[in-house]
């Protein structure tokens, strides 16, 4: 029988956005961002390999765990539950990179992981449910995951984004939305909401009608990698560097 903070039915405190519970759950992820950044000196091979399983193991968990709960609600169909959102594919492969190393995995995961996921983070999609909910913790713990797992790679293992990662980036990006267009109109879905607008409020209400939104969409993520590229770039440029995607390991 599911407990209370794991069943559907839920009669505790909704969820608040940047509340309390949500207010610390940012801030745990903000603080091993911070220590993984700054803190975690020269770890050793044992205890990388040990934090890249265990985050990848996290991630996983947490994933099966949240196809279960909305299996024993009723709620799972494949419209909604396919790993084909975002921030959903993104779960297997920040597992996968954790575990592999992969450099292509770390380029995807870097470039659209950490402003999906960021964003997941400061709205998370918990519905009604509150702390301490099994629906309050996934979102914080799988968005918040992928974040780390792209700080661990580039800090810690010392990967970076280059210009042709980001190239290659948004080259399978727009492979990926067009593929998605053929499965929404085969299951009648919205996956990365390139059928039509999301059905609860999000950012997208604020920009023109489908398709054009979809363009906009574009535009956001692509200013958003940049972004995210400025910092490796700015370094490159004064210390007049071509940048390289191998990593150096320091062991």
């Amino acid at each position: 029988m599911l407990t209370p903070y794991f069943g559907k039915d839920w009669t505790g405190a909704p969820f608040e956005l940047f509340g309390v519970p949500h207010s610390i759950g940012l801030a745990v992820i903000l603080g091993i961002g911070l220590y993984l950044a700054c803190g975690w000196r020269d770890p050793s091979p044992r205890a990388r390999r040990a934090f890249r399983y265990t985050l990848a193991a996290i991630l996983v968990g947490n994933e099966i765990l949240w196809h279960l709960w909305n299996w024993s609600c009723g709620w799972w169909t494949i419209q909604y539950m396919l790993p084909l959102h975002l921030c959903s594919a993104m779960v297997w492969l920040v597992a996968a990179m954790l575990v592999t190393e992969n450099y292509t995995l770390y380029a995807f995961i870097y470039f659209l992981g950490i402003g999906a996921a960021t964003q997941a983070l400061l709205t998370p999609d918990s519905g009604i449910y509150g702390f301490p909910h099994f629906r309050f913790f996934q979102p914080l713990v799988s968005h918040g995951a992928i974040v780390l797992g792209a700080v661990y790679m580039t800090r810690i293992e010392k990967l970076r984004p280059t210009w042709r990662s980001l190239g290659r980036v948004i080259f399978g990006a727009n492979i990926y939305l067009l593929a998605m267009l053929g499965v929404n109109a085969i299951l009648d879905s919205n996956y990365l909401f390139v059928a039509h607008k999301p059905e609860t409020p999000t950012v997208i209400d604020l920009m023109p009608p489908w398709p054009w939104y979809i363009l906009w969409l574009e535009a956001m993520g692509v200013a958003i990698m940049l972004l995210l590229y400025a910092p490796f770039a700015l370094t490159d440029w004064r210390a007049g560097k071509v940048a390289s995607p191998v990593k150096s390991r320091g062991d």
